[in-house]
């Protein structure tokens, strides 16, 4: 079936499991009618949920939405550790039966908690973190032995929902709200390394990035039988704080000139021009609009 090129704009997507980010933005691709398209934010192929799909000029907010709060639920299981920290990996080790079912709520509340904030965080090796420009999941099935630097992520919110013993194991279903880059894998590896017992996760699902759920999310199927985007204004009026300019300052970003704005808040700021047309992200610098991002008319 052939289509016009879609417009500019978001599509929020529910990404199914067993597919990369990749394979669905291959996907798009044919039902946008153009290779213009990228994600923001990858998910595992195991995961699935919100997976934020630009098309055309929209591809350029694409590394700031990347940037935005995200939000999970999860299933942790403590009691065996993976090597790829989640149940698509082999098991390493299995916790004795009887120091699984010695984990108390009250230990489980204060090993969240302490992974809970501001958090020092080791990704998990099978990420895409390059190292010396290579993939550390590349150096991870090559057999290479490596370390991951720890880095400053921030959990806001860990909570769990529900506990369910198993055979050998402690199933938890956990909501996690964090900061771009934050792994989950990571967090169920760490709090069963805590606990004494090992643990990994064993489902995924973004439920929000951003301003965008899943309320909104389309299915890969729906996309096939009809596709549209969220327009390009709407998705940055929707994410970004929004700064409706002059003619005149309309005049000077469209030319990359910076024009002072001393009210801008914090962050990218979405430009709008007169005529409701997004013309720039920007950030406040010094008293004037650092251009982020510029969107000529396409």
């Amino acid at each position: 079936m052939t289509r016009n090129p879609a417009p500019s704009g978001l599509v929020v997507v529910d990404k199914p499991g067993g597919l990369t980010s990749h394979g669905v933005v291959s996907r798009m691709r044919r039902f946008a009618g153009t290779r213009r398209v990228g994600h923001a934010g990858t998910l595992d192929p195991m995961a699935t949920g919100v997976l934020i799909v630009g098309v055309e000029r929209a591809t350029r907010l694409l590394g700031h939405l990347a940037l935005t709060e995200k939000e999970y639920v999860a299933t942790i299981r403590l009691g065996r550790t993976t090597v790829t920290d989640d149940a698509e990996g082999e098991v390493t080790a299995s916790a004795a039966p009887d120091a699984v079912a010695a984990v108390s709520r009250q230990a489980l509340d204060a090993g969240i908690a302490a992974l809970t904030g501001p958090i020092q965080q080791v990704p998990s090796k099978v990420s895409a973190i390059k190292i010396d420009g290579v993939r550390s999941y590349t150096r991870v099935r090559e057999g290479e032995e490596f370390e991951l630097p720890a880095r400053p992520v921030t959990v806001h919110s860990f909570t769990v929902q529900d506990v369910r013993p198993g055979e050998g194991v402690l199933d938890l279903d956990v909501t996690v709200v964090c900061s771009s880059g934050t792994y989950i894998r990571a967090l169920a590896r760490d709090l069963g390394a805590g606990l004494g017992v090992g643990g990994h996760l064993t489902a995924l699902r973004r439920t929000r990035v951003g301003p965008y759920d899943l309320s909104g999310a389309h299915t890969l199927d729906e996309l096939a039988e009809s596709f549209a985007v969220l327009p390009l204004e709407d998705a940055a009026a929707a994410a970004f704080p929004r700064w409706d300019v002059d003619a005149a300052q309309a005049q000077l970003l469209s030319h990359g000139v910076r024009v002072a704005a001393p009210a801008l808040a914090p962050g990218p700021n979405a430009v709008f021009a007169p005529d409701g047309r997004l013309l720039a992200l920007v950030e406040p610098h010094q008293g004037q609009a650092r251009i982020l991002a510029g969107f000529p008319p396409g």
